[in-house]
């Protein structure tokens, strides 16, 4: 497994919207104020991927989480998403909604909630109350008590 760092990058990066585009991820809200975007660079410094939170009150919502095709297939998914939670305060509660990754981040640690189960800060983001479609999975980390 390739070491990444990440940089942070605007919701205005052509470079993130092309990639998400690519992938099938939503662009519509990346300028929106409240998120954070990031671009995984590998040890040559070549781009590998980009991901994104939102904060959403005390809670975060994972989102743009996405590795670019050349660079799939070497596990650095996982690393994205683990250096992408280490930019999340470990009392806020990390939700996630996805349309077809839901083994790969239960494979990370998340776990299906019921919308029922989500806050209403995570609830009203525009993913969850607009973008994503309703059959979205919504997931939470599930962590160990501290």
């Amino acid at each position: 497994m390739s070491d990444i760092r990440l940089e942070p990058v605007t919701g205005s990066d052509p470079e993130l919207k092309l990639a998400l585009s690519a992938s099938g991820l939503p662009t519509e809200d990346l300028e929106d104020t409240g998120r954070s975007f990031f671009r995984a660079v590998s040890s040559d410094r070549s781009t590998v991927g980009y991901a994104g939170i939102e904060a959403c009150g005390d809670d975060v919502l994972l989102r743009s989480i996405v590795i670019l095709p050349e660079h799939r297939g070497k596990a650095l998914g996982k690393s994205l998403t683990r250096e992408t939670l280490k930019a999340v305060d470990v009392s806020s509660a990390v939700f996630l909604a996805t349309t077809s990754a839901a083994p790969f981040f239960e494979r990370l640690g998340f776990i299906v909630v019921e919308r029922a189960d989500v806050p209403p800060a995570v609830l009203a983001t525009r993913q969850l109350s607009g973008i994503c479609p309703a059959s979205a999975t919504i997931m939470k980390l599930d962590r160990a008590p501290t």
